[in-house]
């Protein structure tokens, strides 16, 4: 066997990430009767693996072992334990800090746009309108002015996308921004297609504080608007090259929303890799 079959695969979580993320996995618990078993595997290869599981699209039971992340069952019951924690959702708002603090975030105008893909059924599944009525879900993001994405949603694909804009906005944590301005929240204006035109909407945006910049139905052209959106339309493009995402197989709630924080966790953490 050659020397570059048998080399690991890269690492796909950096050493800054991990920074991050080890202080927010809650410790372990204490062995029954003082039995510890054979050997655990690391927490940092632990997540590796879920990363590689979510890349590469791989199932969970075909996860080599070889690799040295455990096995697939070991990989996806402490994401489940990591998630019901909160690891995911606090590590991306780490990395939101971070990005913020040194001035990577731009918040005079954030976009919000969504993309279904087809599901195996499952929970957060609906039968989708434009795929004759196949159980789809929904991603849902929003993205700042230079497409890095601050919130993400999942929802089945029968849910009209007007109603997540409400609960993505309002599940914004504080945002920390470099020098001695406040922590942010909310953007300045908010991008949106025709999906998101509708009253109810306007009237939240207005209430916030937020610029509705919505294209309405029979009257403007979304191409217009357009030229500020397509930086959503890359990032869910970035979203679905992880291929765990673009086909859903997870049944479960807590792992696709796992998985779906882990993927723009991993997207905004590019941009801390490259400064």
């Amino acid at each position: 066997m050659s020397s570059s079959a048998s080399s690991p695969p890269p690492r796909l979580i950096s050493d800054e990430l991990w920074a991050l993320v080890e202080p927010l996995i809650p410790p372990r618990k204490p062995a029954v009767h003082g039995r510890t078993g054979r050997p655990r595997t690391s927490d940092r290869d632990v997540l590796e693996g879920i990363a590689f599981v979510l890349s590469t699209g791989i199932g969970w039971a075909k996860l080599p072992v070889e690799l040295g992340y455990g096995s697939g069952w070991t990989c996806w019951r402490r994401m489940h334990e990591w998630a019901e924690a909160g690891v995911f959702d606090r590590l991306h708002v780490a990395v939101l800090n971070q990005l913020g603090e040194r001035g990577e975030l731009d918040w005079s105008r954030a976009s919000l746009d969504s993309v279904s893909v087809r599901a195996k059924g499952g929970e957060l599944t609906g039968p989708n309108p434009t795929d004759r009525g196949k159980a789809g879900s929904e991603y849902h993001l929003l993205v700042d002015a230079t497409g890095l994405p601050l919130n993400v949603a999942v929802s089945g694909a029968n849910r009209h996308h007007s109603m997540l804009v409400e609960p993505i906005l309002d599940s914004m944590p504080a945002i920390r921004r470099g020098g001695r301005g406040h922590p942010r929240r909310r953007p300045v204006k908010l991008h949106a297609d025709k999906g998101s035109d509708d009253p109810r909407v306007r009237r939240y945006l207005r209430r916030r504080g937020i610029t509705a910049r919505i294209a309405r139905i029979g009257r403007d052209s979304s191409a217009r608007l357009g030229r500020h959106r397509w930086v959503v339309e890359r990032t869910l493009g970035w979203l679905l090259s992880y291929k765990r995402l673009a086909l859903r197989y997870d049944r479960s709630a807590v792992t696709i929303t796992a998985l779906a924080r882990l993927a723009v966790t991993l997207i905004c953490a590019r941009r801390l890799s490259t400064n």
